[in-house]
Formats: C-alpha cells, structure tokens, sequence
C-alpha cells in the first residue's frame, strides 16, 4: 500500500477511535454523574464567580464542554435559570474543557492496554449499574489514548516529508493561516478536543537532525485558537429551534471564544514564550504538547477572567444581536400596581387590583382603537402589534386572577369584599374577551389580506369594518370612564346601547350580502367575512355587559379611591 495512503488510513483510523472513546467516555461519565451534575448547575449559579465554577467543575467532570453547553441551553430554554446565569455556565464550560488537552499531555503509552483490559472487565463483569458505567469510563479512556498512539505513530513519516514541511512552515509563519486551519478542522470533526489532541500529537514530530518541534508552539496556538472558534458551532447547533434566550447563550458562547482567538491571533509570539516560562522544561518535543495544553487553559482562564468581569456587556450584546420579539416584550411587562405585601390588606388590595384592571381595560381599549384604523396593506402590521398588546393584557389577567386567589387565600375578606372581589374579576373576564376577539378579528383579516386577490374583501367592506369598530371603542371608552367615575349608569340607557349594537350588525351584514350580489365582494368571503362580524358583536355584547354587571355588582368608583393608609385598610 502506498505510504501516503497508508498515512491517512491511520490518521483517520485513530481519529476515529478518539472519538469513540471521547464519546463513550463522556456518555458513561453522564449516566454515572449526570444527574447529579445537573444539579450542581442548577444549584451553582447564584452568582456569575459560582456558574463559571459550576460549569467548569461539570464539564472537567464530563469531559464535554458540549454536553454542558447543552444543559445549559436547555435549562435556559425551560425557563429554569436566567440568561446571565447560563452565560457564566458557558464561560466555565471553557475552562473545563481544557482538562482533556492536559488530560492528554501525560504520556502514559505503557498503560493503554492495561486501562482497557482494567475498564473491560469491569464493564463486561459488573452486575450494578453504577459500577458498569465506571468500567466503560476506563474502557474509553484507555481507547481515546489509543487513538491518540495510532495517529502519533502514523504522523512520524510527515516530517520527513520536504512538501509537508514546506506546507507547515507557511503555517507557521502565517497566523491567520493556522487559525483557519484549526478552524476548518474543527467544523470537520465536531470536537476541539479531538482536534487539539491531533495537534498535541502532530507538533511531538520532530524536524530531522533536530530536538525541534515540527511545527512549534507559535505555530501551534494560532491552530489552538481556530479549533476554539470552531468549536461554537455545538452550541449554535443545540440552539436551533429553542428560544431566544437559548440562542443568545450560544452567541455569548460564539463571541466567548471569536474574541479571544481575535485579540489574542496579534501576540502569539509573547504569549508563546510566557507559556514556554512557566512550563516544564526539556527538549522541545518533549514538552510542546503539555506547552499546548497550557496555553489551552491559559487563554480559556484569561478569556473568562475578561468577560465575567462583562458579563453585563455580554448579555448587552446578545440582547442587541438577538433582540425580543414582540409577543416577547409583551410577556415580560408585568403588573404596575399588584403588590405581594398588600395582600393581607383586604381594602388597600382591593383598590390595588381595581387599578390593574383599569390598565387591563386602556390595553383592550388601545386594541379596538387599532382596529378603528386598519387598512389594507398594514394588516401584517397591525397583527403584529395586536399580538403584542394581547400577550400583555393576558399576562395580566393571569397576574390580577392569582392576586385575587392570594387575598380569598389569606382569610382577611370579608363577605362584602368577597363579592366585590368576585365582581371584579367578572369584569375582567369580559376585558379579557375583548382583546381575544380584536385579536382574532385582526387574524382574520390579515388572512384574507395574504390570499388571492379576487377574494379579498373590498375596500367599502374594510371601511365598514374600521368605522363599526370605532364606535365601539367610543362606547367601550364611555363605559370605563363611567364605571371609574360616580356616574349612574341607567338600565334604559344600556337598552339603547344594546339595540344600536344589534341594528349594526344587520347594517355590516347587510351590506355584504348586496356587495356579493353586485359582484363587489366573494360569495366565498361571507362565512369568513360573517366569523369577523360575530366577533365585532361579542365585542360589543362584551362592553355592555361589563357596564351592566358594574352598575348592578360593583362599585368600581368606590374601590378605586385609594384607602386613606395602610394601617387603616
């Protein structure tokens, strides 16, 4: 077989077995202490100094920075820790996953064999569960070592070779050229740690006639930084299709380590004789891989010094390369009255949730104002800011319902503020019916306005529509400042409100029927077209109830007025 041939076979052989052997190790290390890591990270995380150390204890212990990364995307994603917090997991992860190159640094060729029988027997013979996992650890790190023997071995013949030597000085002398070759070798294989193990191995060949390393520790780091570049390519992977904080941790993780390479690809020569200084010392081939392994750590530990002291900056940044959606913004905005320690204030937390009910209403309110503007051409728009506005006005519904559940809770009402509590959360129950179907109204719309032209509805239809849900906001408007001020508000007069929403509805459906006839709209627009109109109705049954229900249950006006002091309340 030819050498060359005979040289990749090799290279790629004992590639391979490091992997398995990386893979199979960290896969026994995670059903042996996985759960038990996952808790750590959970609990470790209070402050960003205890995520690093968190992150870099799991992943030293793992022996996967990907694997950890992982967990950290995931817990970020589940909503079970903060964006800041999985950040400082990622940057520890980092210092971690130097533990394999170290790891590697030993030369303990005289024991692979042993390690694997020792590990084999272990895994093959145990009956615990536990014990089998242990085995395969030692089973695997006994393989990745092997690996790592196979292609230092079939490396030896390369730097013989002028060509390759001729290629690798270019490398050498060319920083930018060893960044993208580590990181081009990253991307390939998928594990920085495999391909700073084949580097570890490539620079022990020594230059003929020399004690030389064939490539150098300044030839080595540039190809160091790249496989850390191409490394974040795991946690961009484990973010697809999770949230946007899930994806903002991997970009912290990407900027983690594009920076550092970045900054640092412009001292390789005085960051490789201060790694030289405080490594041990001997021949060059000797000693380069464990000078590789520290620099490793060192730019992890200093690249992780640098920006956990910014993890503010970090999470700035991530917030700005990933911004929130609207529905996101939505969902965070919370209450601006409720107040946890009012609760066992009966009068004082009734007067609190009347407010947020009041901010719930000018929300719905803004909604139908919405709708009282809409044209074609903007509905995409329009819905995109209704889905904003609805997200907000549902998350406070759900805040004022378990405000109130607390105060029935606490035992301090009594029967009068129960029902006054009970009649409020009525009228929220009508609010929140509101803003449902103005969102649904503006769907439908928006639906119509992305199908086929000939099936639009017309513009004398749109107008109807927006005018019809002008004066019901008008009304909706009319009622709230009612029910907040001491205005009497007389049933004769909600009749009349009743029998002016009942002759729109004929109106709107009316005048769709002869449009149809005279060919100006679909026939195949009437059902949807009849769907936006019944929500158009409910909205205006909604307002009307809520004023009826007020003017007989609550006094709204009364609640509002703020208890003269706590201790009175």
């Amino acid at each position: 077989m030819n050498e060359n041939v005979k040289v990749v076979f090799g290279l790629i052989g004992g590639l391979a077995i490091f992997l398995y052997g990386m893979n199979l190790m960290s896969d026994s290390l995670q059903k042996a202490a996985g759960d038990k890591m996952k808790k750590v990270l959970g609990a470790m995380t209070k402050n960003p100094l205890l995520g690093v150390l968190s992150g870099a204890l799991v992943t030293a212990v793992l022996q996967s920075s990907s694997a950890t990364t992982v967990m950290a995307i995931g817990f970020v994603s589940a909503g079970l820790m903060t964006l800041p917090q999985a950040i400082s997991i990622i940057f520890g992860s980092n210092i971690g996953t130097t533990m394999t190159a170290q790891l590697i640094a030993f030369k303990i060729s005289d024991y692979i064999y042993p390690i694997i029988f020792i590990g084999f027997m272990m895994s093959f013979l145990s009956k615990k569960e536990n014990l089998k996992n242990i085995g395969t650890t030692i089973f695997a790190f006994g393989l990745l070592f092997m690996g790592i023997d196979i292609m230092g071995d079939v490396m030896k013949p390369l730097a013989a070779s002028p060509i390759f030597l001729d290629l690798i000085g270019k490398v050498s002398h060319v920083p930018v050229l060893g960044l993208l070759v580590g990181l081009c070798m990253t991307l390939v294989v998928q594990s920085s740690s495999a391909t700073i193990a084949v580097l570890q191995n490539f620079a022990q060949q020594v230059v003929p006639g020399t004690t030389q390393s064939i490539i150098g520790l300044a030839g080595a780091i540039p190809v160091l930084l790249g496989d850390n570049i191409g490394t974040t390519i795991t946690a961009v992977l484990a973010s697809l299709g999770q949230n946007r904080n899930a994806k903002r941790t991997a970009a912290s993780h990407c900027i983690f380590n594009i920076s550092g390479s970045l900054l640092f690809i412009w001292f390789v020569k005085p960051y490789a004789a201060l790694i030289a200084a405080i490594s041990p010392k001997g021949p060059e081939v000797e000693v380069i891989s464990r000078q590789i392994a520290n620099a490793h750590t060192g730019f992890n530990v200093t690249m992780t010094v640098v920006w956990t002291l910014l993890i503010g900056l970090m999470v700035r940044i991530v917030m700005k390369l990933i911004p929130k959606s609207a529905e996101e913004t939505a969902a965070e905005s919370g209450p601006e009255y409720l107040d946890e320690a009012s609760i066992h204030q009966p009068a004082l937390a009734l007067h609190l949730v009347c407010q947020e009910v009041i901010h719930c209403s000018d929300i719905a309110k803004e909604m139908l104002g919405k709708l009282g503007t809409m044209t074609y051409g903007k509905v995409a728009d329009l819905v995109s800011s209704m889905q904003e506005k609805a997200a907000m006005e549902q998350k406070l519904s759900r805040c004022i319902n378990e405000y109130v559940a607390s105060m029935f809770a606490s035992g301090t009402l009594t029967e009068e503020q129960s029902t006054q509590a009970t009649g409020v959360l009525f009228l929220l129950n009508d609010i929140d019916r509101i803003a449902e179907n103005a969102l649904n109204i503006a769907k439908d719309l928006a639906e119509n306005e992305s199908g086929n032209a000939r099936t639009r509805y017309s513009e004398k239809a749109l107008k109807e529509l927006s005018d019809a849900c002008s004066r019901i906001e008008t009304l909706y408007g009319t009622f709230i400042e009612d029910l907040t001020n001491e205005t009497e508000i007389r049933p004769e007069d909600l009749a009349a409100d009743r029998a002016k929403l009942l002759t729109q509805d004929d109106e709107l459906r009316d005048a769709h029927m002869n449009r149809v006839a005279r060919g100006e709209c679909s026939a195949a627009q009437t059902a949807p077209y009849n769907n936006i109109l019944t929500a158009v109705k409910r909205i205006g049954n909604s307002c009307v109830n809520l004023a009826d229900f007020a003017a007989k249950k609550v006094n709204f006006s009364a609640l509002l007025k703020e208890p003269v002091s706590a201790a009175e309340a």
